[in-house]
Order: C-alpha cells, then structure tokens, then sequence
C-alpha cells in the first residue's frame, strides 16, 4: 500500500513535486543533529557597518614604534607619552643604539601593595651626579644618565684601542621615561642600580 505521503507517476507523466496531504498528521520527530545558528539573518546584515567590538579590535596593533625629527621638544614627547600607559620613551643617546644591548629595556612586575620595575643601563656611568631617577605620585618613572659606551677610542690598561665595530649605545645623555600602572608613594622607594641594571620597588598609593 503506497504512503499517502507518496505520489506514483507513470511512464511519461511530466515529474511533479510530491505535494502534503492536508489531513495527514505532523510527526513529531527529533533531529538527528542541530547546531545554533550565528549568522546574519538578512542580507542587509551582511554589508552592514562594523560594531564598535570589531572596530576597536582592528585598532589594536600591538608594538608600535614612532620616529620624533632629531629637534624634538620634550613638550611634544610628553605629549605622546601622555596618552598612553604602556609605553617607553628613549631620547638622546639611548635612541640611537644599534645592535648589541640596548639602554631602556624595562619589565614592570606586581604585587597587591607595591610595584617592581628594572631597566637595562648597559655602560651607564654610576656616578651619582650623572645619573637620576625620578619617580611621580601617578606613577610616571623618568631616569636621566650618561653612556659611556660607543665611543671610538677606548683606553684601557695604558692602552689605546681604536674600536672596529660600535653596536652599544653612543656616549652622551639620555633619557628613559616610562609609566607604571597606577599611582604611588614616591617616598617609599627601595633601588639598586649595579651591573647595567636599575631595580626599583615602590609602595602603592
């Protein structure tokens, strides 16, 4: 017996689509899989402008680097440092090192009541009167030497050596500046500066 459902067609008869009786009962059965559906529900959807989510995403470009023409005022770069929190600011001789150790690599660490950071000084003088490191109540680190590195005559041991390569930093002044992550009590303050690296822990506010 054919299935209600199911219409027999002759040899010769044009195909037609198999048409639901009205009076046959819809069975209600489980689907063998379903998953959600996510997309666009309507073509206009799919053209549609991005959501601000998308839009912020696209913007992030992760580690940048911006070029400042060699008379740069410190107005101007502390203008850009002003508005961000994560970045590091090298000026003078500390920007112009080429391969080899560079001046102003810094790691900043956490803990629930004080920060800990360490900036990498290779041949910075130690002498007190060259070097300084301010610390600001919301958290802006500035430190200011000398390189004593990258110059081409070294002497050393009664000895005049004339330098084949210069990788390290240039001799002459610089800067690094870079912020912390929130405000802090300059006053409290434990450093170390010994073997090309400054380390630091201060207190929270």
């Amino acid at each position: 017996m054919a299935s209600p459902m199911r219409s027999e067609r002759t040899k010769g008869e044009n195909y037609e689509p198999n048409r639901i009786n009205p009076q046959q009962p819809v069975l209600d059965v489980a689907p063998l899989n379903c998953v959600p559906y996510v997309g666009p529900t309507n073509l206009d959807d799919m053209f549609s402008s991005p959501t601000k989510e998308k839009t912020e995403a696209a913007e992030t470009i992760g580690p940048a680097m911006i070029f400042l023409p060699s008379q740069a005022t410190r107005e101007e770069l502390d203008n850009i440092m002003g508005t961000t929190k994560n970045g590091v600011a090298l000026t003078g001789a500390a920007a112009t090192g080429t391969v080899g150790p560079v001046i102003g690599l810094v790691d900043i660490g956490e803990l629930e009541d004080s920060y800990y950071f360490r900036v990498t000084l290779p041949g910075v003088s130690m002498d007190k009167r060259d070097f300084n490191c301010d610390i600001e109540p919301d958290g802006k680190v500035l430190i200011k030497g000398i390189s004593t590195t990258g110059e081409k005559i070294v002497c050393k041991n009664f000895q005049i050596f004339h330098m084949l390569t210069q990788n390290l930093c240039p001799p002459g002044p610089f800067t690094v500046s870079f912020q912390l992550p929130g405000p802090v009590n300059p006053q409290e303050v434990t450093s170390r500066l010994a073997d090309g690296m400054l380390e630091a822990i201060v207190k929270k506010l």
